[in-house]
């Protein structure tokens, strides 16, 4: 006897979160969400990930814009919540886009106010560990260290780091977070992580060649090809992801737009393919 149930389309919110405000070098990641956009809807491409789903036909994805942030980080935080609240109400699953690292903070602290602490895999060139950069405890080199003191993290692992420092080391090592540098990186041995899982993307953690368009270039970092393999092996279900710190401004041609683009597409099918978490 055949089954008519089909597993209901999963529906993806989107939506841009456009500040820079806590950036420590320079400002310009607040137009990331709309570069990622317009490649996203660009007729250059197609809705195809790799892992088979096509975005529309197979995958719902809702737009919501940009949220109007007011550069008040507090207040822009609150914000963040309540959209955060209103697009789990609805049973949809969120993917933002930045706007610089710091706004990952009051993401995953609205995931683990509905979930409990989460799983997160974070890529990076940077750890963004730091205790106080430059004064701003929220600036976007610190958010990890703000979402682990907090208790928001049950586990943090980090892919593609090449700048530890020794604060980021002892904060590391303080919090428990696991680190896998780029010296004698494999995909292999990036671990299957459980959930609910969240999914942090620095698009810096990606080696420049690939993704110029970010303020804080670091040689010596993942491929496109690497970054999907560390994707796509992972099997919990997904509660959250972030794409963040494209600056348009030092972009080569839309490159880094471009990868962001596919980024959506990807974390999309592998929300489609893991299915939603229950607890």
């Amino acid at each position: 006897m055949t089954s008519d149930y089909k597993r209901p389309m999963p529906v993806i919110r989107l939506f841009g979160l456009p500040t820079d405000i806590n950036s420590s070098h320079e400002r310009g990641a607040a137009a990331g969400p709309a570069a990622i956009r317009a490649a996203l809807w660009s007729n250059r491409g197609n809705m195809a990930s790799e892992l088979g789903p096509e975005i529309g036909a197979d995958i719902g994805v809702t737009d919501d814009g940009d949220l109007p942030l007011t550069e008040d980080t507090a207040n822009d935080d609150a914000m963040i919540r309540r959209h955060i609240a209103y697009v789990r109400e609805d049973g949809e699953i969120p993917i933002a886009l930045g706007g610089d690292h710091a706004v990952t903070f009051p993401l995953v602290e609205a995931a683990a106010t509905c979930h409990g602490p989460v799983t997160i895999l974070h890529i990076d060139a940077h750890p963004d560990l730091y205790d106080d950069f430059a004064g701003n405890p929220r600036s976007h080199a610190s958010p990890f260290a703000r979402i682990c003191e907090a208790g928001h993290a049950k586990r943090l692992v980090q892919v593609g780091i090449r700048t530890l420092n020794h604060h980021c080391r002892e904060q590391a090592a303080r919090f428990g977070v696991e680190i896998l540098p780029m010296a004698d990186f494999s995909p292999d041995r990036v671990p299957v992580l459980g959930g609910p899982l969240y999914i942090s993307i620095d698009l810096d953690g990606l080696d420049p060649s690939a993704a110029p368009g970010v303020a804080h270039p670091e040689p010596g970092g993942l491929t496109v090809r690497e970054l999907l393999a560390v994707l796509h092996k992972q099997t919990a279900p997904i509660i959250g992801a972030d794409i963040v710190e494209l600056n348009p401004a030092r972009d080569i041609g839309g490159v880094t737009a471009i990868v962001g683009a596919k980024l959506v597409r990807e974390l999309a099918a592998l929300i489609d393919r893991n299915g939603p978490y229950r607890p």
